[in-house]
């Protein structure tokens, strides 16, 4: 395999980002061989993270918002995207640009350049199309298919090095046929990578997204320091030797992973995000009352400012609802260490693979 970073060595990081519709969801449900998106789930305007493995190396996915997403504000579009940035720091191995084989839109083919425009022109060099097929066709007459392909096809695929796979989502896989398509998929990843020199992707942006989630880190670890240095001392009436040491390193990697986790879901850069979308919405929404104030008259100018900042305001917080509603799903509750949670957040794919 290619030689990658030190952190990679564990992972496979990687970031899903799709267009309107399913395709997003249900290959992110195939390649962690597990149901985490509901059939029903068809767009979503936050980014989360999740682990498994991929034909045996261990994965790291992120899924990114819809690009597209009409209700996703430019505030909220920024924040989500500068998570996407700090849950896959300090930089993905591959971006996978999901999509339905079927349904391939004039709207699709704007996204290479999105993700260029989003993450800087090099990102382009590692990423991938992934389309999604629900038939019963034949792998080789849908390779065929994808040969014999429209124009929107064409701009795609040339945007990404025709780089693609085809994921049968629908089908029912003999677990051979399964492990084959993992297999592939993963040896496309790491020509892809092998290209770039084995290295995971990077820019100022991950370079300044891997920073503030090493800081926070460190704020974190600081503020954790006692408790920690109270378990050391626990383990060491308890233990010897060989045990103790083992003990002591499983219990510090259980901390830094939590640790991690904390700090890839809230840290600086997402506060300074957050703040400033907040500080839009209250001037946005004070623009707008004085507007509809000012048909009222002087009094109704000032009223309606003020209506108009105290809903901007709303609007801009309930971004911070949305973050403490994803760190229930992916981080950890306040509080003392929880190893139930490091096991559920690193929890071992639900399958297991034999090469």
């Amino acid at each position: 395999m290619p030689r990658r970073d030190n952190r990679s060595d564990a992972e496979l990081r990687v970031v899903v980002i799709g267009s309107s519709g399913h395709s997003q969801f249900s290959l992110t449900n195939f390649i962690l061989c597990r149901e985490e998106f509901a059939r029903e789930v068809s767009s979503s305007a936050a980014s989360c993270k999740n682990l498994g493995q991929l034909a045996g190396q261990r994965l790291a996915l992120v899924n990114g918002p819809n690009l597209y997403e009409e209700d996703l504000s430019k505030a909220k579009m920024k924040e989500e995207l500068w998570r996407v940035k700090c849950l896959s720091a300090p930089g993905p191995h591959a971006f996978l640009l999901a999509f339905d084989l079927d349904r391939i839109s004039p709207n699709d083919v704007k996204t290479p350049k999105l993700v260029a425009q989003h993450f800087g022109q090099k990102s382009l060099d590692y990423c991938m199309v992934l389309l999604a097929y629900e038939g019963n066709e034949d792998i080789t007459r849908l390779h065929e298919r994808v040969m014999r392909i429209d124009l929107h096809m064409a701009e795609l695929l040339e945007h990404c090095g025709f780089r693609y796979h085809i994921v049968y989502t629908k089908r029912q896989l003999a677990s051979h046929e399964r492990r084959g398509q993992e297999r592939e998929l993963l040896r496309k990843v790491e020509r892809m990578l092998s290209m770039q020199g084995g290295h995971h992707y990077t820019s100022q942006d991950y370079q300044r997204a891997e920073e503030s989630v090493r800081k926070e880190e460190r704020r974190l670890q600081k503020k954790r320091q006692p408790e920690t240095e109270r378990a050391w001392a626990e383990f060491q009436t308890q233990y010897k030797g060989e045990e103790l040491r083992w003990k002591m390193d499983s219990y510090n990697a259980s901390v830094r992973a939590e640790l991690r986790v904390k700090a890839e879901m809230d840290n600086g850069l997402l506060r300074k995000t957050l703040a400033w979308g907040v500080g839009v919405g209250v001037l946005l929404g004070a623009v707008m009352g004085m507007v509809i104030g000012s048909v009222e008259g002087p009094g109704g100018l000032a009223v309606g400012g003020t209506m108009g900042a105290a809903m901007g305001g709303a609007t801009g917080g309930a971004v911070q609802v949305a973050i403490k509603h994803l760190e229930e799903r992916v981080g950890p509750r306040p509080g003392n260490f929880d190893p139930v949670f490091i096991n559920r957040f690193f929890r071992a794919p639900r399958f297991s693979i034999r090469r």
